[in-house]
């Protein structure tokens, strides 16, 4: 299958993303809500986060297409790290096999978000859940952007990988409702309400 995100995304270094500042805690306070003893990171990256993952005692397993990332990534001896991508066919060990799956930033970059759902409810548990990030968009923060001119710098239009698809809380859950997933938390992270830089939603599986 051809891949669902763009080859070379441009990965220089294995250092931590600003982002991280305002996603991270969200996503370890579920980690301890649900009690996740064994994920997978789908779209790890530079795998930056894995080190974060498994201080807090979880077996870690990660999937990165890119090739500078797969190479940042796999420096984590205590994690398995595969050079994978979102639509390609997983180890048949893994179907069933996790408790949580966490995807940050990357349904954005898909051109077809259906695999991202495919993947993770290969890979849960029955009853498992899904962490999932992706730039925030409504009504107030898009109106926002038109009136500061912003509008097409936040498109990404010239970056390699950049950003295709652009999701509002309702697109995102209708996406996972409609395959086999039912919503369990909404939270937006970074700056205000309704200006929210991203929105962290958490799916059970059904």
């Amino acid at each position: 299958m051809e891949p669902q995100i763009a080859k070379n995304y441009g990965w220089e270094s294995g250092n931590e993303e600003q982002s991280h500042s305002y996603l991270l805690p969200p996503v370890l306070k579920a980690f301890k809500q649900y009690g996740t003893k064994s994920l997978l990171d789908i779209g790890t990256g530079n795998g930056a986060t894995i080190p974060i993952w498994l201080s807090q005692g979880i077996k870690v397993t990660a999937i990165e297409p890119d090739t500078d990332g797969y190479h940042f990534s796999k420096q984590y001896k205590d994690a398995d790290v595969r050079q994978l991508g979102v639509g390609d066919k997983l180890p048949a060990e893994w179907e069933g096999h996790f408790d949580t799956t966490v995807c940050l930033e990357v349904v954005e970059h898909l051109f077809n978000p259906a695999e991202l759902t495919n993947t993770i409810r290969y890979a849960l548990k029955k009853d498992g859940i899904a962490i999932l990030s992706t730039p925030y968009h409504g009504y107030i923060k898009n109106l926002a952007l038109a009136v500061a001119g912003k509008w097409d710098f936040h498109h990404h239009p010239e970056r390699v990988g950049g950003h295709i698809k652009f999701w509002s809380r309702k697109t995102l859950v209708d996406l996972f409702e409609k395959n086999g997933f039912t919503e369990v938390s909404f939270e937006g992270v970074g700056r205000v309400p309704f200006l929210w830089k991203s929105m962290i939603l958490i799916f059970k599986k059904k």
